[in-house]
């Protein structure tokens, strides 16, 4: 009788935008994600690096060599940060030309 009663009051089943999203999850949703997952990590980073760029470039005093050392940083950043969305744009690029959506790659079932 107690299992009936918590079986007809709780309801253990997800709800929500993300429930219905966990259903759908195939190897092609995961290596899609993956992908954008990495672009994103990717800017984040370089994009962290440059703004330490920045701050060392002002906390180096007028010191010629913290100040080379800055700029190379954010020199190196700045061309990580190139490379990611030259990543990203390329991707796009072979999606629309070629119709090859990297992004949303349906993969073969084996069978």
């Amino acid at each position: 009788m107690l299992n009936t009663l918590l079986a007809d009051t709780v309801n253990l089943k997800p709800t929500g935008g993300l429930a219905g999203s966990l259903t759908g999850l195939t190897l092609d949703n995961i290596v899609g994600g993956g992908l954008k997952l990495i672009l994103v990590i990717a800017a984040l980073v370089f994009f962290f690096i440059l703004v330490l760029g920045g701050i060392s470039w002002i906390m180096s005093g007028g010191d010629k060599a913290k100040t080379e050392g800055a700029r190379n940083q954010i020199t190196a950043a700045l061309v990580g940060l190139v490379i990611v969305f030259s990543a990203w744009a390329i991707a796009t690029l072979v999606g629309t030309f070629f119709g090859i959506d990297i992004f949303n790659l349906e993969l073969p079932s084996i069978q």
